[in-house]
């Protein structure tokens, strides 16, 4: 067991459930595809990491993901409180540091989860910032159950409401590169993710002529 742990929030792919309203302009099948890849990017970016991980998903486990570590289905009514629960099962656990990412960046990288993690070190509490107000990584070294709480989940003033909680908490708040993740059109076609992955161009392309 290793101080660290990094816990995975995966949506289980699946047709009409995944990036929705990235599916409003792509279709279902290409919102399946955008986020096959995305997931693919998650997995590799975790797989050299030299702690323990866990990964979460949304609805049922799959076996060919993430091979070898632990997993489990996320347990709670929003957001909030799946992440709350994952948090707590792994403080209860033992865990010192532990950070939770999405599965639906494409920069997303090692370096930048081990920063999350480094960044443990001096402070209770790390953030990830997305260009779309929320965060694509949170890191705790305890269990902070008001940053779970009444939030205003994918809305644009997220982090800034949290942040702003943490501060009248009192509590040392460090932050990492800003990512985008993608959730519509617009942050597909802008990202690099997709101008160079062609694979991916042509198979929207078909689905859409």
């Amino acid at each position: 067991m290793t101080d660290a742990l990094v816990i995975v929030f995966v949506k289980n792919i699946k047709l009409g459930t995944v990036k929705t309203r990235l599916a409003k302009t792509i279709g279902d099948y290409g919102a399946f595809e955008v986020y096959s890849e995305l997931v693919k990017i998650t997995e590799k970016a975790t797989s050299k990491l030299n702690v323990d991980k866990r990964i979460y998903f949304s609805n049922a486990i799959i076996d060919s993901k993430w091979e070898n570590n632990y997993k489990a289905v996320q347990k709670g009514l929003d957001l909030g409180e799946r992440m709350f629960n994952a948090f707590k099962d792994g403080f209860e656990s033992g865990y010192k540091k532990i950070v939770l990412i999405g599965s639906d960046l494409p920069e997303i990288s090692e370096t930048h989860i081990e920063k999350g993690i480094k960044a443990l070190d001096k402070n209770e509490v790390v953030f990830g910032p997305a260009e779309d107000g929320g965060y694509y990584l949170i890191g705790l070294t305890r269990l902070i159950p008001k940053i779970f709480e009444n939030k205003p989940w994918s809305q644009s003033h997220l982090l800034k409401v949290t942040l702003q909680e943490l501060q009248n908490l009192d509590l040392t708040v460090s932050t990492l590169d800003t990512l985008n993740d993608i959730d519509t059109y617009e942050d597909l076609i802008a990202s690099n993710f997709y101008k160079n992955n062609q694979k991916l161009q042509e198979k929207i392309q078909q689905l859409n002529d």
